[in-house]
């Protein structure tokens, strides 16, 4: 008679606790004053006595995964920063409201645990937080034999912020005149990857195979990490100029961008601003993807959009690209009959 245990169900306890063990050191690096006791409990624990100090704390929340992305560090095996690209998809969602991340947990399902693999991406998750400035205390990993291939796996993750209501951004601080800062996306982020998918296997893409119009390979470039900008975001938003912030995901930049421009304004970014990187022009020009599906997909180039006073606009850009984040002024709000966005002119070209 064969054994009937969880064992060999597919599940391996010991090696989800050779995890744990694995990835202490990671979490350990990724924490805040605030945070009461350690990894292993129920639940994580965060001191909200802070808050006293806010004259009337709103706490933000957001949650995301990372999508088909996982597939890209599957099958190349750059494992170490998809972690780093799901804090980007969900800090960057808390801060273009003033939100200041806090803390953030993280769930990881796999076919099989493999310790040194989740350790790895864990690590990632860890480098992001340490990079926002949030706390990583608390996640999953579950195993899902005869649900997933044992090298398959996918990640989710949600974290908690706190904006005092006087320093709440948002659309119904946009007026017309204000300008827009485009802040430089670090490649396609971790949005759009079906349509990038669909691509190679339409045309038989090697990952490991270069292209003369690409600085790396494919699987280098569509694996880059995302850009978190939690901190300059949140540097940007404690000056009075600051009005607005979007986050630029899937939907691409003109939608994203409309919804943080209120009704009777639009948002109008100018593409001759900034040069479409390589690899969405390659990635277009193989395909022959028109522009307009390029860009409600992908973020061209742009992974944060701001929009600020006028007067602002110096200081705002100083601010940014002191703190590492290539920024420009890309645009305009002015009059119209609805909150939308749109995009006039061709890319600049080199």
């Amino acid at each position: 008679m064969s054994e009937i245990s969880y064992s060999a169900a597919g599940v391996d306890i010991e090696a989800g606790d050779r995890a744990v063990e694995l990835m202490k050191a990671s979490i350990a690096r990724a924490t805040r004053p605030e945070v009461m006791g350690g990894i292993g409990g129920f639940a994580g624990l965060f001191d909200a006595s802070k808050l006293r100090n806010y004259a009337k704390p709103l706490l933000a929340t957001s949650t995301d995964g990372v999508g088909t992305k996982t597939e890209i560090a599957r099958r190349t095996g750059l494992l170490d920063t998809i972690g780093h690209d799901l804090v980007a998809m969900v800090v960057d969602d808390l801060v273009v409201c003033g939100a200041e991340p806090l803390f953030m947990t993280d769930y990881i399902a796999v076919g099989k645990v493999v310790p040194e693999n989740i350790a790895r991406i864990v690590a990632g998750i860890a480098d992001g937080c340490a990079i926002a400035g949030c706390a990583l205390i608390g996640g999953e990993t579950a195993e899902h034999p005869g649900l997933m291939a044992p090298d398959e796996f996918d990640i989710a993750g949600a974290a908690t912020g706190v904006v005092d209501e006087p320093r709440l951004l948002g659309a119904h601080l946009v007026k017309e005149g204000d300008l827009l800062i485009a802040m430089a996306s670090s490649g396609l982020h971790a949005n759009g990857y079906s349509l990038v998918r669909h691509i190679l296997t339409a045309h038989a893409i090697d990952l490991d195979a270069t292209h003369p119009d690409l600085p790396a390979s494919w699987g280098e470039l569509l694996a880059a990490p995302t850009q978190i900008y939690a901190k300059p975001a949140l540097a940007l938003a404690a000056l009075s100029g600051t009005h607005a912030m979007a986050h630029i995901t899937g939907g691409g930049l003109a939608a994203n961008t409309a919804r943080s421009i209120p009704a009777g304004l639009e948002a109008v970014l100018d593409r001759a601003t900034w040069e479409l990187p390589p690899i969405f022009a390659t990635l277009s020009q193989i395909a022959g993807l028109p522009q307009a599906e390029m860009e409600k997909t992908w973020n061209v180039g742009v992974g944060m959009v701001a929009a600020v006073d006028a007067a602002s606009l110096t200081e705002s850009l100083e601010v940014l690209n002191g703190l590492g984040i290539t920024s420009w002024a890309a645009g305009t709000v002015r009059r119209s009959r609805e909150a939308r966005a749109s995009l006039v002119n061709n890319y600049r070209t080199h």
